[in-house]
């Protein structure tokens, strides 16, 4: 059935880009659209009324009218800013993250209202103030597993043995985890520890509510995240320009705690 000529739709802002002078380009998630390109005409004018709902992250109903190439923006409605993520460098660094991974992993108006609900509900979880590295290993597994790419987590990759409670190999290029005996050899994989195993197994298989019942320890929330990062830029076959930034946050974390201990 084709779109009517004006349409509305609940959306949330993945990212927006300039176009001309006053314009942008919002890239939107949609709840029963999939994900669009459209234009925010005059939205950069210091006097645009609709600036302030446009911005990435943003979760809103869209009114919208088809035109030649880009459907154009005529009328938005803030549903929910997500003003705390703002407010954070952190939160905020793993919302955009979140957002970036489903744009990249997405084409153009596929719909999907579970990735809608999916990155919906992990930015309200990372508002509220949860967890945020276990709230975003959360989604990063819901997301490859909604697409098709959940990584095997259960038989090794190689010879489909069930894997034993021991320490195994990770190969995000082969597509999850290597038994000890096919491992040890490949230049692609590294050794993944039982309660690292353990805790992939946990989060590809729990409730949100159960995962975040465990606690996680420095070292081992590190290998998590390192895992789930090398497979999915393995999956993708490019970087992810967020997770670059995430980095660079994280290691200036304790420059700046050491410069206010100095200063205390």
């Amino acid at each position: 059935m084709p779109r009517p000529r004006v349409y509305s739709t609940p959306a949330i802002v993945l990212r927006q880009r300039k176009l001309g002078d006053a314009d942008k380009i919002l890239t939107l998630y949609a709840a029963n659209l999939g994900k669009i390109d459209a234009v925010a005409k005059g939205v950069r004018r210091t006097k645009s009324r609709m600036a302030g709902h446009v911005e990435p992250l943003t979760h809103a109903t869209f009114q919208l009218a088809q035109g030649k190439s880009l459907d154009i923006v005529t009328q938005v409605d803030t549903l929910d800013p997500f003003q705390p993520l703002r407010e954070d460098l952190d939160r905020l660094s793993h919302a955009i993250y979140a957002a970036e991974l489903l744009d990249k992993f997405t084409e153009p108006r596929e719909a999907s209202f579970e990735l809608y609900r999916l990155l919906l509900d992990t930015l309200r979880r990372l508002s509220a103030g949860g967890d945020i590295d276990t709230t975003l290993r959360y989604y990063e597994m819901a997301l490859l597993s909604a697409l098709g790419y959940r990584p095997e987590l259960e038989a090794c990759v190689t010879c489909r043995k069930p894997l034993a409670p021991v320490t195994n190999y990770w190969s995000a290029p082969a597509g999850g985890v290597i038994c000890p005996d096919c491992g040890h050899d490949q230049l692609t994989s590294r050794a993944i520890s039982v309660n690292a195993l353990k805790l992939l197994r946990l989060i590809a298989h729990a409730s949100y509510a159960d995962v975040l019942r465990v606690s996680v320890d420095g070292a081992l929330g590190a290998d998590l995240e390192r895992a789930m990062l090398e497979y999915v830029r393995c999956v993708l076959e490019r970087d992810v320009r967020s997770a670059r930034f995430m980095d660079t946050l994280r290691r200036s974390r304790p420059r700046v705690r050491a410069a206010a201990e100095d200063a205390g």
